[in-house]
């Protein structure tokens, strides 16, 4: 069960001794000094590790005697939900963009891929110490466009109050080597929060990285199809089309198309019409003429040269992310 080590400060502390500390509370079943014995009291400065408590305390709570177990369950849930509404109040309002200093060194709309997110994360242990061990692992993954936001770390299994801080910032729960009882399983699955628990570091990495790379948005990837060149302009409806030669790969119906004019950019749209021998075709391939259309472009030149492409679009890795922030703030003369 849970395991805490007390410094007594004032008075004598005794196996048995009913004790509140912080959101924790419960009866000590058993008491060890600092050489592993088994003790029955603790005078002034010494410290004593004990078994007892329903949870584990965080370091730095303070504890005290009471005479019933009520009022220390009474005092200990009154202490959990005051802290649980400070936490809400002081994290849950937030927002969920973060990184405000590059909001403003780069201008989102002359910048393209440069997305900011927070992750709100309730991390609960078996014991403090994992909490640093799971805090430096953490440093490797890059957080330039994911920011974490630890709304609470804390030692002891997943509570009901957990769960009430996951709702109220939109986070997820991940556990080490703790357990989330029945009935806070059943309550998150009530409340749509996702609690994760897990037995090895690193999977919790992954699951971590994961999360994160799910929030960063899609990355558009141009895969090239074929290029044609303008042989000929002629009238088509209430356009002008373009006869062309197909010079490689192929051009596709409704594919995107990029005109370029003694090699600069005039046009980027969708490729409206595709004809060949005055039949509408699918596709045509290199070597062959088609008639090509758009609807919003009748500028055609002679000798224009003609792109065909699609665009996909691909999820991100954090290090793809973090490059391309990075990438445009040199761009805007930030220095990194």
């Amino acid at each position: 069960g849970p395991l805490a080590t007390l410094v007594v400060q004032n008075g004598t502390l005794n196996k048995g001794d009913i004790l509140v500390c912080g959101e924790a509370f419960g009866k000590i079943r058993a008491m060890y000094d600092d050489r592993g014995s088994l003790v029955d009291q603790a005078t002034p400065s010494n410290a004593v590790q004990i078994i007892g408590l329903n949870n584990v305390p965080l370091a730095g709570d303070e504890f005290e005697s009471v005479d019933d177990l009520d009022v220390a369950r009474e005092r200990a849930n009154a202490r959990a939900d005051a802290m649980r509404i400070e936490r809400i109040h002081a994290k849950a309002g937030e927002g969920k963009v973060t990184l405000s200093s590059i909001a403003a060194s780069v201008s989102s709309g002359n910048q393209a891929g440069i997305d900011t997110h927070g992750l709100n994360v309730i991390l609960k242990v078996d014991f403090q110490g994992s909490i640093e061990a799971i805090r430096q692992a953490i440093q490797a993954l890059p957080q330039e466009n994911v920011s974490l936001r630890f709304l609470l770390q804390a030692p002891g299994d997943v509570s009901l109050s957990d769960v009430d801080l996951a709702v109220a910032s939109e986070g997820i729960v991940f556990g080490f080597n703790v357990k989330a009882p029945g009935s806070v399983k059943k309550y998150a699955k009530q409340k749509s929060v996702e609690i994760r628990l897990y037995k090895v570091i690193y999977d919790l990495i992954d699951d971590l990285r994961n999360a994160m790379e799910g929030l960063l948005d899609l990355a558009e990837e141009e895969v090239p199809l074929g290029s044609a060149k303008v042989r000929a302009v002629f009238s088509s409806g209430s356009g002008k089309a373009a006869g062309c030669m197909v010079t490689t790969g192929k051009v596709v119906e409704d594919c995107n198309v990029r005109v370029l004019r003694k090699g600069k950019e005039v046009y980027v749209g969708t490729l409206d019409s595709l004809r060949r021998v005055k039949e509408t075709v699918k596709e045509v391939g290199a070597g062959l003429e088609c008639g090509i259309g758009v609807d919003d472009f009748d500028d055609w030149e002679e000798g224009d040269v003609l792109e065909a492409f699609n665009t996909v679009k691909k999820a991100r890795t954090l290090e793809e992310a973090s490059a391309t922030v990075t990438a445009a703030l040199k761009g805007a003369g930030v220095q990194v």
